[in-house]
C-alpha cells in the first residue's frame, strides 16, 4: 500500500465534528467564530475532522441543553445532513446536558474537558503521567456514570417496574470500584510527588529555572535552543506532558537546571490540574520561572492572563521571579500587536527560539537573576567542622579559606535562600 492511499484511509478513519459555543460575542451570520478557533485545534489534535461551527449569543448556558432548544434542532439538522459522528462543546457540560443533547442531536456530545482529557491520555508516555490521567479521567467519570448506563434504558425498558435494579447496582459497584482506584492513583501519584520533592530539594545549590506557558508557546524549542536536550517539539497542542529536566553554562561558569513543562489553556479542567501536581512540582519549587508567550498569536495578551491564573489560584506559585519571554517573533508578522505586547510588558524579553534571535539577551537576563539572587558571607568556622565546610561547598561557591589556628575563615557566595541558616558564623566586620 502506498503512502498516500494510508493517508486516504486514516482521513476516513477521523471523526467528523461540529463544534458548539456560547457567550455574549455577537458573530452575526458570517459562521466566522474565532472564539472556537482554539476548540478547533483541540479537534484536530485529537484526531476530529471539523465540518462545522455554531454559535449562540446569551448572556448563561441553558440549565438542560446549554445552549436554546432552537439552536439545538439547527444542530441536529446539521449533524444527521453532514454525517457527523460527534459535537464538541466548548465549556464544560453537567451530566444532565449531555443526556439531554445526545438524545436531541442524535450522536455522541463531548464537552471541553472531556476532549482536553482524550489529548492528555493519548500523549501521556512516562508511568507518572499516565497515570495522573487516570486520575483525572475517572475523577471526571465518577458524578457521569449514569450516563455511561443510559445504554441499560433499552433492556430494562423505559422507566417504571424493573428499571431501576440492575442499572443502580452497576453504577454502585462501579462507583466503589472507581473510589477504590481512585485511593490507589492518590496514593502512588503522591509516592512520586515525595520523590520529585526530594529530588528537587538536593538542588539548592543549583538555578533551577522552569519554562511555564500556553500550550504550543514554543517552550519545548526553547529548552532545545538553550540546552541542546533534543525534546520533542511539535507544533500541536499538549506536545509535552511530562517534566524534563536539562541544564546549561552560563557565561559566568554558572549551571542551570532548565525544566520543560506541561503547558496550560484556557478552561483547563481543575481535577486536570489537581491530577498534575506531582509534575509539575518543578515549577512550584524553581526559583526563577521563564513565562513563554506566542508573540505571533492574536490573543498572546488572554493567554498570559490564562496562565497566571493557572499558576497563582490553582498551584499558589507566588514567590518565584517571572520573566516573560515574548518567543515566535520571527512568525509575528502584526508589529503593532507585539510593540503592544512589550509596551504592556516592559521587562519582557523578545526572542525566536527557531532562529535564535533575543538568546543572549535572555541569557544575560537569566545570568543578572543569578547574580542578584546570591549573597557573599565571611564566615568563621571551627577548622575541625567539615560537616558545614562540606555543606557550604555543595550550595554555593567557596571563594577564599584562610586557616587560623583551630579555626577557619570562609568567604563563600551562596543563594540568598540558604544564608540565613549560616549568618551565626559570620563575621560582622
Amino acid at each position: 500500500m502506498n503512502r498516500t492511499t494510508q493517508e486516504t484511509r486514516q482521513e476516513k478513519r477521523r471523526e467528523k465534528g461540529l463544534l458548539v459555543g456560547a457567550g455574549l460575542e455577537d458573530y452575526g451570520e458570517s459562521g466566522d467564530v474565532p472564539a472556537l478557533d482554539e476548540l478547533a485545534e483541540l479537534a484536530a489534535t485529537a484526531g476530529v475532522t471539523v465540518i462545522g461551527r455554531f454559535w449562540q449569543r446569551r448572556a448563561k448556558p441553558d440549565a438542560a441543553l446549554y445552549v436554546g432548544k432552537g439552536k439545538v434542532e439547527e444542530i441536529a439538522s446539521a449533524a444527521r445532513e453532514e454525517g457527523a459522528d460527534v459535537v464538541l462543546f466548548d465549556n464544560e457540560l453537567s451530566p444532565r446536558q449531555v443526556r439531554n443533547l445526545e438524545k436531541e442531536i442524535g450522536c455522541k456530545v463531548i464537552d471541553r474537558s472531556e476532549i482536553i482529557l482524550d489529548i492528555f491520555a493519548t500523549h501521556a508516555q512516562t508511568l507518572a503521567a499516565r497515570l495522573q490521567v487516570e486520575l483525572a479521567q475517572l475523577r471526571y467519570t465518577l458524578p457521569r456514570l449514569k450516563r455511561m448506563w443510559t445504554h441499560l434504558d433499552r433492556v430494562t425498558g423505559q422507566g417504571g417496574v424493573g428499571s431501576r435494579g440492575p442499572g443502580e447496582k452497576q453504577i454502585e459497584t462501579d462507583r466503589r470500584l472507581i473510589d477504590r482506584r481512585l485511593q490507589q492513583l492518590e496514593r502512588e501519584i503522591e509516592e512520586i510527588k515525595q520523590r520529585r520533592e526530594r529530588q528537587v530539594k538536593t538542588r539548592d545549590e543549583e538555578l533551577t529555572v522552569a519554562l511555564v506557558g500556553y500550550t504550543n508557546a514554543g517552550k519545548s524549542t526553547l529548552m532545545n535552543r538553550l540546552t541542546g536536550a533534543g525534546v520533542l517539539q511539535a507544533d500541536m497542542l499538549f506536545a509535552t506532558l511530562d517534566t524534563k529536566t536539562s541544564d546549561f553554562e552560563l557565561p559566568n561558569g554558572k549551571r542551570v537546571l532548565l525544566s520543560d513543562t506541561v503547558g496550560f489553556i484556557d478552561k483547563l479542567p481543575h481535577h486536570l490540574v489537581a491530577s498534575f501536581h506531582a509534575t509539575l512540582e518543578e515549577v512550584r519549587q524553581a526559583r526563577l520561572l521563564l513565562h513563554v508567550v506566542d508573540a505571533s498569536h492574536p490573543a498572546a495578551e488572554g493567554q498570559i492572563e490564562t496562565v497566571h491564573r493557572v499558576l497563582h489560584d490553582e498551584l499558589e506559585v507566588d514567590e518565584a521571579e517571572e520573566v516573560i519571554v515574548l518567543n515566535k517573533i520571527d512568525l509575528a508578522t502584526e508589529p503593532a500587536a507585539l510593540a503592544l505586547l512589550r509596551e504592556r510588558h516592559p521587562d519582557s524579553i523578545a526572542v525566536s527560539a527557531v532562529t535564535g534571535e533575543g538568546m543572549d539577551e535572555l541569557i544575560a537576563r537569566i545570568q543578572q537573576f543569578d547574580e542578584r539572587s546570591r549573597e557573599t558571607l565571611t564566615l568563621m568556622l571551627d577548622a575541625a567542622d567539615g560537616k558545614t565546610l562540606a555543606e557550604l561547598a555543595r550550595l554555593g561557591d567557596i571563594l577564599e579559606t584562610h586557616y587560623e589556628g583551630d579555626k577557619v575563615r570562609v568567604a563563600v557566595n551562596l543563594p540568598k535562600e540558604v544564608t540565613p541558616h549560616f549568618r551565626r558564623f559570620a563575621l560582622t566586620s
